[in-house]
């Protein structure tokens, strides 16, 4: 358990004997910790469970495990009401677990607690919240169109259907198919607060249909919403307009320290508005990083010094707004003191106390049993201290003190247990061995609850204490300047209200012969990893047994808690004067090294030796690393020397870690020797983020790092990495399309990151070069109505920040969109197959810029409309197709057009074919056979096909053997 339950075994160990004993004495205790009977102890409390509502099983599991003797039972609590399992079949509890069966938001949403009992007390878990994950479907109503001017801002709505919970749930939006989405740029913003698209300055490019998608992340489900159109009014001039902001953060902000708060602001306006962002009063956090073309500020693991108002501010030629809010970072309690484990006797008092830390600051309330515990009688409870005065048999029990505030509640748990025994000596008689003329202690321990009244008895006379007996306040009788006249028996008497027993102490005396004990070897040297044996021999009075105890830095060695490492041998020498025991030290660290002691003692007297241990090891870990200079690709360390653990320091090795490298890693720089404090790392990053530490190593070995350094960034640098897969193509017609894979933050060498487009139509001279803004962008799109379909391009991308231009990707070759279809398929010829059956069949038009990717088939009756008519389209580039389901005896007329990603081209003229009139539908009647040996003979009366059906030219005969 938590705590120690001792019982301490006081036996006078004898020659030979020691082995058996010590067997007996490991058995039993185990048999008495294993049957140990003890209150509740948790394993496993209940955690907070997001369950998927779509999940095939529909079944929710929430885990407890308590330990204790006897085993506890469970039951549960749903919003602080009992859960009946025996009476709902939905509900049972296994092994302790709580299985919800057809789990629903209705009736099973809410905080769960577990309760673990047994008859020495019962103990609530901590609350945990069960949710559950859903996302439904959009309304299929259609949307209306949004009209606006080219310059004005637009905002787009989501209307995200009913969807839990709220913070797994991303949004995007998909412009005119899928899956090309929107990419966001200073222009263009998607809140993940709302889900809905913000369009501060709207161009003709920006015509098209927008659909809304909405992801949950638990559940992996997605759902796309009804095309909103967007277009562009003609009556009147594009507009310039100050800066509107539209989506911000709440003029209050909560956050839980430790977690990402991402702030959002954006706003509309002519000229695109720029976002800057500033704390009131402070600074940003370094660690603070602006995203989406700085309309997010995102703070990861948020401390309680980064609370503070942020301002967000809009801007363009026109004028400029800003927005103010507060962010207010809170603490769940965390435990600075907690209780523990107690035993008691009766009529003692009870203090405990419990302690945490929060924000807003924890208050406290006290359970025993599961029930609320006040302020009455024999307790007082101020805040976390509680007191019960004169403990009564009836206070047993498990207690619990809660810490909460409004964001969450903590427990620490503890058992009480109230003694009630009559006095037991565990050795009766006691015999003592002392030298005579020295001090003599005869003890008085019984084992009792509560604690008895000790009385000594000298024969039958009373002891009353002088000078030279004196009777101390643990009950021990003290006999100064011993004589022999003190030889004799002297009982103990223990005396209680449950009882009372007696002991006798039997002392006689030795005549004083000094003990000697030897510690060898007195001084080693090791290495880790070795193992080495110290020995202690004592030579002493042959009639006194001796005991012997090992220390290490003046504290006894616990050999189970530390029997990986030392192990204690005892040699038994019978009938001689000395007696030796081992010390084998196994495997050694670091951490063994120092003086090592052994005390020999006898009832006569007592020694004690010392021998000191040196451990040979890797180097410690070196002092404060400090840079002293940074730029853009360097940095300087200082720092200072560790120890060297008895072998010389050889080299330093300096590490980095930033937010874009696995963990910690060795940096470039020049041979750094181990007499040396300084040095400069290089090849760093520019505008990047860096922690250093530093590492020593001899010759023993590599020792542990130091503590890293405060983050620092380095200095801007014009950025250096050209984009990569550069590629393009497709898009709408007259349109140029240009991807690459963006740059890594890492190596974007400052702020104000953005792209360089430059393209040239092939054969041209001149360049053409668009910025593009946004550090995540990863598409340009090039709109002129002059240039024909598959026009071949030279393009390449460039990269700039604040510091200047980069160098531009290698030059690749992107065609235009090619345009839809501008022929007609040619030769189309229909074939009569049946009834319901037509094939069709056409030639492909010319090769050219405009090729389609497949074929549409339209067909209707002579007697409809063709717009009533049906389509089908072809797979790929085939150049038939079957038409099914038709009605017999009708004449259909068949059209072909082409088709591609960017639209339809022209219809050929439509050709006609009638299906043949349907087979006939009545069975022949009247059938008879003869049979004449092994002929049969059939006969029936002929079918008369209807005038809607065609000729009968044959009967076919079935045979079924």
């Amino acid at each position: 358990r938590g705590n120690n339950r001792k019982r301490n075994w006081m036996l006078k160990l004898n020659g030979a004997h020691v082995v058996i004993i010590a067997i007996i004495l490991v058995f039993m205790s185990f048999f008495l910790i294993e049957n140990e009977e003890f209150g509740p102890v948790f394993i496993q409390e209940p955690d907070d469970v997001i369950f998927p509502l779509d999940s095939g099983e529909k079944k929710v599991v929430m885990h407890c495990e308590a330990r204790g003797n006897p085993p506890p039972t469970y039951s549960w609590y749903i919003n602080r009401t009992e859960v009946n399992a025996e009476s709902d079949y939905r509900y049972s509890v296994i092994d302790g677990n709580l299985l919800i069966n057809n789990a629903s938001e209705i009736t099973d949403f809410g905080k769960y607690q577990c309760k673990a009992e047994n008859g020495f007390g019962t103990v609530l878990s901590r609350d945990a919240l069960l949710q559950f994950a859903y996302l439904g479907a959009f309304s299929v109503k259609t949307r209306g169109g949004v009209s606006v001017r080219e310059g004005q801002g637009v905002v787009l709505m989501c209307t995200p259907p009913p969807h839990s919970p709220g913070k797994k749930i991303i949004y995007s939006w998909v412009f005119n198919e899928f899956p090309s989405f929107v990419a966001e740029d200073s222009r263009r913003f998607i809140s993940q607060d709302t889900g809905n698209l913000y369009i501060s300055k709207v161009q003709p490019s920006d015509v098209g249909s927008y659909i809304c998608l909405v992801k949950n992340t638990v559940t992996n489900a997605r759902v796309l919403s009804p095309p909103t159109p967007l277009t562009l009014k003609t009556d009147g001039e594009a507009l310039r307009f100050i800066p509107k902001i539209e989506v911000h953060f709440p003029t209050s902000v909560l956050a839980a320290r430790g977690v990402t708060v991402r702030l959002e602001c954006f706003a509309l306006g002519n000229p695109v508005p720029t976002i800057t962002w500033r704390k009131i009063n402070g600074n940003i956090p370094k660690k603070a990083r602006l995203r989406k073309s700085q309309a997010v500020l995102e703070i990861p693991n948020i401390q309680l010094e980064d609370s503070g108002t942020y301002e967000c501010k809009a801007e363009n030629p026109r004028g400029g707004t800003a927005f103010k809010g507060h962010l207010q970072v809170y603490t769940l309690p965390q435990w600075v003191r907690m209780i523990n484990d107690t035993q008691m006797d009766s009529g003692e008092k009870l203090q405990w106390e419990c302690k945490a830390t929060g924000r807003p600051r924890p208050t406290y309330r006290w359970l025993r049993n599961g029930l609320p515990l006040t302020s009455q009688g024999r307790v007082e409870i101020v805040n976390g201290e509680v007191t019960i005065h004169k403990v009564q048999q009836t206070d047993s029990g498990m207690y619990q003190c809660v810490a909460e505030n409004k964001y969450g509640a903590i427990y620490s748990n503890a058992e009480l247990k109230i003694l009630a025994s009559a006095p037991v000596f565990v050795h009766n008689p006691l015999r003592i061995i002392a030298t005579l003329g020295k001090d003599v202690l005869l003890e008085c321990k019984p084992r009792a609850s509560p604690k008895p009244r000790i009385t000594w008895k000298r024969g039958d006379r009373r002891i009353q204490p002088n000078k030279r007996i004196m009777l101390l306040r643990n009950n021990t009788l003290r006999i100064v300047n011993s004589s022999r006249a003190d030889e004799g028996n002297y009982v103990c008497r223990a005396e209680n209200q449950l009882g009372s027993a007696e002991m006798t102490a039997i002392l006689s005396f030795v005549l004083p012969d000094a003990m000697r004990v030897e510690l060898s070897p007195s001084r080693v040297e090791v290495t880790v990893g070795e193992s080495v044996v110290l020995s202690c021999k004592a030579t002493h009075d042959t009639s006194l047994d001796v005991a012997f105890q090992w220390f290490f830095n003046q504290k006894p060695i616990n050999f189970q808690q530390d029997g990986g490492h030392f192990e204690y041998i005892q040699t038994v020498r019978a009938r001689v004067r000395s007696s030796t025991v081992d010390l084998m030290i196994r495997s050694i660290l670091l951490k063994h090294a120092g003086k090592y002691g052994c005390r020999a003692q006898t009832s006569a007297d007592t020694v004690f030796a010392e021998a000191e241990l040196l451990v040979r090891g890797p180097p410690g870990p070196p002092g404060v690393v400090i840079v002293e200079e940074i730029t853009d690709t360097t940095a300087t360390l200082s720092w200072t020397r560790g120890l060297d653990n008895h072998s010389p320091i050889s080299t330093y090795n300096l590490q980095a870690r930033s937010p874009f490298s696995l963990g910690w890693q060795t940096v470039k720089t020049d041979p750094v020797t181990g007499d040396m404090e300084s040095a400069m790392a290089v090849e760093l990053n520019p505008w990047v983020e860096y922690e250093f530490r530093v590492v020593a190593s001899n010759a023993i070995g590599t020792g542990d790092p130091s503590a890293p350094s405060r983050g620092v960034r380095t200095k801007e640098a014009v950025p250096s990495v050209a984009p990569v897969n550069v590629s393009g193509g497709n898009g709408r017609r007259h349109e140029l399309v240009i991807s690459w894979e963006p740059v890594s933050e890492e190596f974007q060498n400052g702020e104000g990151f953005g792209y360089i487009v430059a393209f040239r139509a092939n054969g041209t001279r001149g360049w053409k070069e668009k910025m593009v803004t946004s550090a995540d962008s990863t598409t340009y799109k090039y709109r002129d109505e002059t240039f024909p379909p598959l026009t071949p391009f030279e393009v390449k991308v460039g990269v700039y920040n604040n510091k200047g231009d980069g160098p531009f990707s290698k030059v690749v070759i992107i065609h235009s969109a090619e345009g839809e279809p501008r022929e007609a398929p040619s030769d189309v010829k229909a074939y009569i197959i049946s009834s319901s059956e037509i094939r069709v069949t056409w030639k492909p038009p010319n090769p050219g810029p405009g090729r389609p990717r497949g074929y549409e088939v339209s067909y209707w009756k002579d007697i409809e409309q063709e717009e009533l008519g049906k389509k089908q389209r072809t797979v790929k580039n085939e150049t038939s197709m079957v038409l099914t389901g038709l009605e017999g005896n009708s004449l259909y007329l068949i059209t072909v057009k082409g088709f591609n990603s960017i639209g339809q081209g022209p219809a050929t003229a439509a050709v006609t074919a009638k299906t043949r009139k349907a087979p006939p539908a009545q069975p022949p009647t009247n059938l008879m056979w003869i049979q004449e040996g092994n002929n049969v003979s059939l006969s029936w009366d002929p079918v008369k096909a209807k005038d809607n059906e065609s000729d009968v030219i044959g009967y076919m005969v079935m045979i079924n053997l």
